[in-house]
C-alpha cells in the first residue's frame, strides 16, 4: 500500500520549540536517573479551586440544558457577571451584550485576536520577553511579529519611542501584559495614557493581557488598561478566571472593551469554536459574584512563598527585589552563565526546574524565572537546594 508524504505547513515549521515542552524533556532525563525533582517551571496553580465553585458546577453539570451547544459568544448571565465584576473592581461600566464575550480561556482569545484584525504583511507589536501566544497567533495570521524589549532600566515597560516610524505605521495590534508575566513588573496609570497616545496617534489595537490582576500583594491593586481615559476607544482587555480562582484547567475567561473588538473576535469564534461548556459558565458567575475572600486568603499564601524564595536566593547570591504582582519571580542570572545554563545547573545540581529567560524571547537572556506554584514545604526544600547547589 502506497504512503502519501506529509509535509507540516509552513506557518508550523517556523515555529520555535515549545519552551515548556524541552523543560519537561529534561526534567523526565533527571527523574529517570531517581533524582526527586521540584518544578518552579510552570505557572499552574497548586491550590485547589475553592469549594463554592465547584460545588455551582455540580449542580450546573445536572441541568440537562447545559449539555447542549453553548452561546458562541457566552451566555447573558455570565456577560453580565463579568460586566458588573468589572464594574465593581476597577469602577468602569461595560454593555455585556456587546463590549463582553466569553473566552475558552484568556488563551483562546488573546490566540485569535490576530485573525480578526490582521492582514498578511501587518505588523503585531509584542513584548520580548512575553507570552510566546502573542507572536505565534501574529505569524498564524500571515504577520510579523515586531519585538519591544523590555528592559529592566525602564522598569519592564515596553518603550514606545524606540519603535521605527515605518513599523508604528503598518502595525495593527499592540500586546501588553501588566502585571507582567514573565518579570513580575507593574504598570502605573502614566504608562497606560502613553499606550493611549501612542494607539491612537498609530490607529493601533492595544491588547491588555490581565490574567494576574487578582495576585498582588501588600495592598496594591493593580490597574485595568480600560481604567485611564480614552483607553476603551482603543482597546480591548483579557480576563482569566485561571489564575485568580485556581481554575486553569476550567478553560474559561472574557474579553472586555471596545464594541467593534469584542464583534471582531465573536466573529471569529462563530466559526471556529463553539463557545464555552455552560456549566463552566455559571460556576464562573459564582465565583465572578461571590465574596472574593478566597482570592485574598491564597494572595496570602503566595505573598508568604514569595518572602520564603526571596529569602533563600538572597541567601545564594542573588540581588533581586520582591514583586508587587503575579506570582513569579524574574531574576538576574550568576555572572558568566546564559539562562539555558542557569537552568540547567539548577536541575542537574538541585534537582530544581527553572524557567530559562530566553525562552521567553531574546531579550529575556540575562534572566530565570522561579514559579511559587508549589507548596511551601516544597518550596522551601527547593530554596534549600539552589544554595546549597550554588556553594559548590
Amino acid at each position: 500500500m502506497s504512503k502519501i508524504r506529509i509535509s507540516f505547513a509552513e506557518r508550523i515549521e517556523k515555529l520555535p520549540p515549545y519552551l515548556f515542552a524541552a523543560i519537561d524533556a529534561k526534567k523526565s532525563e533527571v527523574q529517570a536517573r531517581g533524582v526527586d525533582v521540584i518544578d518552579l517551571g510552570v505557572g499552574d496553580p497548586d491550590m485547589p479551586t475553592p469549594a463554592h465553585i465547584v460545588a455551582a458546577l455540580q449542580k450546573a453539570a445536572e441541568k440537562r440544558e447545559n449539555h447542549r451547544y453553548p452561546s458562541y459568544v457566552g451566555m447573558p448571565s455570565f456577560r453580565q457577571a463579568a460586566a458588573d465584576w468589572f464594574a465593581g473592581r476597577f469602577g468602569v461600566d461595560f454593555d455585556p451584550a456587546s463590549e463582553v464575550v466569553s473566552l475558552i480561556g484568556s488563551k483562546e482569545g488573546i490566540a485569535h485576536m490576530p485573525l480578526a484584525f490582521v492582514d498578511p504583511g501587518d505588523y503585531v507589536l509584542v513584548p520580548d520577553p512575553g507570552y510566546p501566544v502573542y507572536a505565534i497567533a501574529t505569524t498564524f495570521a500571515g504577520g510579523t511579529p515586531w519585538k519591544m524589549p523590555l528592559k529592566a532600566e525602564n522598569g519592564f515597560l515596553p518603550d514606545y519611542d524606540a519603535i521605527p516610524a515605518e513599523v508604528a505605521a503598518k502595525a495593527k495590534l499592540l500586546f501588553i501584559n501588566y502585571p507582567n508575566n514573565p518579570t513580575g513588573a507593574v504598570a502605573d496609570e502614566a504608562f497606560f495614557l502613553k499606550t493611549v497616545e501612542f494607539a491612537a496617534r498609530h490607529n493601533i489595537i492595544v491588547c491588555h493581557d490581565a490574567a494576574y490582576t487578582e495576585i498582588a500583594y501588600d495592598g496594591y491593586k493593580p490597574l485595568s488598561f480600560l481604567e485611564v481615559p480614552g483607553a476603551r476607544e482603543v482597546g480591548i482587555e483579557f480576563h482569566s478566571l485561571s489564575k485568580t480562582y485556581n481554575m486553569t484547567g476550567w478553560r474559561i475567561g472574557f474579553a472586555i472593551g471596545h464594541p467593534e473588538l469584542v464583534a471582531g473576535l465573536g466573529k471569529v469564534k462563530t466559526n471556529i469554536d463553539s463557545g464555552a461548556f455552560q456549566a463552566i459558565q455559571e460556576a464562573a458567575i459564582t465565583a465572578l459574584s461571590a465574596d472574593q475572600q478566597c482570592v485574598r486568603e491564597m494572595c496570602e499564601i503566595y505573598r508568604g512563598r514569595r518572602e520564603l524564595m526571596v529569602s533563600f536566593l538572597t541567601r545564594a547570591g542573588f540581588t533581586l527585589k520582591s514583586p508587587q504582582a503575579t506570582f513569579y519571580l524574574w531574576i538576574d542570572n550568576p555572572a558568566g552563565m546564559t539562562s539555558a545554563e542557569v537552568s540547567s545547573m539548577f536541575l542537574e545540581k538541585a534537582g530544581v526546574v527553572v524557567t530559562p529567560g530566553n525562552g521567553f524571547g531574546a531579550a529575556g537572556e540575562g534572566y530565570f524565572r522561579i514559579s511559587l506554584t508549589v507548596p511551601e514545604v516544597r518550596l522551601n526544600e527547593a530554596g534549600e537546594r539552589i544554595v546549597k547547589a550554588l556553594k559548590v
